[in-house]
C-alpha cells in the first residue's frame, strides 16, 4: 500500500491473459448496472415473474437489451473468471505469498457461480424449473447437511414460491455484497503483493 503502482509492474502486464480479472471486473459492473435496471421491472412472485420477463423482453424500452447485456454478460464473466483462475494456476502465481489472495480469488469464483445459478431460477420458465429442482436434488448427495442445505435452498420440499424468494435475495441483496467485500479484499493484496511474473 506504501509503494507507487509503478512498482508492481512487471513484463506480464504487456500479456492480454494479465487482464483477464480486470475483464471480470467490468463484466460485473456491467451486471450489476443491468441488474438495477432489470430490478424495476421483475416481480419475483411464481405467478408474476415469468410474465415480467417476458413484458421486460418485448415491451419495456431497451428491455430484451439490458437483459441480453445481463444474460451474456454473466456467462461471459463465468467463463473469464475460469479463465483467469486457470492463468493464475498454470503460471503458478498462486504460490506465497499470494496463496491467500488465490483464496479469496477461489472464493470469487464460487460467488460467480453461485450468481449463475441463483440467477438460473429467477425467469421462472421450464428449463428455469427443472434445473433448479435438479441442481437443489443434488446438494442432497453433500454428506451430514446435503438434505439440510436442499431445505434451506428451496425453503421446504419443493421447488416453490419460497425457493424464488429466497433465490432472489441472494441474487440480488446477498451475493453482491458478498462479492463486494471480498474483491475490495482482492484488489488490496493484489495492490499490496502486485502481479506476479509468469514462470
Amino acid at each position: 500500500m506504501d509503494k507507487p503502482v509503478g512498482f508492481y509492474r512487471t513484463r506480464l502486464e504487456n500479456n492480454l491473459l494479465a487482464c483477464l480479472g480486470g475483464i471480470a471486473f467490468i463484466l460485473y459492473l456491467v451486471l450489476v448496472v443491468t441488474g438495477l435496471l432489470l430490478l424495476m421491472y421483475y416481480r419475483p412472485t411464481t405467478a408474476e415473474a415469468y410474465r415480467s420477463v417476458v413484458e421486460i423482453t418485448n415491451q419495456v424500452p431497451y428491455g430484451w437489451l439490458i437483459r441480453g447485456m445481463h444474460l451474456w454478460g454473466a456467462n461471459l464473466m463465468i467463463a473469464t473468471v475460469f479463465l483467469h483462475m486457470m492463468r493464475v494456476f498454470f503460471t503458478a502465481a498462486y504460490h506465497p505469498p499470494r496463496d491467500i489472495t488465490w483464496v479469496n480469488g477461489m472464493l470469487l469464483l464460487l460467488f460467480t457461480l453461485a450468481f449463475g445459478f441463483s440467477g438460473y431460477l429467477l425467469p421462472w420458465d421450464q428449463i428455469s424449473y427443472w434445473a433448479t429442482t435438479v441442481g437443489t436434488d443434488s446438494m442432497s448427495a453433500i454428506p451430514v447437511v446435503g438434505d439440510t442445505l436442499k431445505y434451506f435452498v428451496r425453503g421446504g420440499d419443493v421447488v416453490g414460491q419460497l425457493a424464488l424468494t429466497r433465490t432472489f435475495a441472494f441474487h440480488v441483496v446477498i451475493l453482491p455484497a458478498l462479492m463486494l467485500l471480498f474483491l475490495v479484499l482482492h484488489f488490496l493484496m493484489i495492490r499490496r503483493q502486485g502481479i506476479a511474473d509468469p514462470l
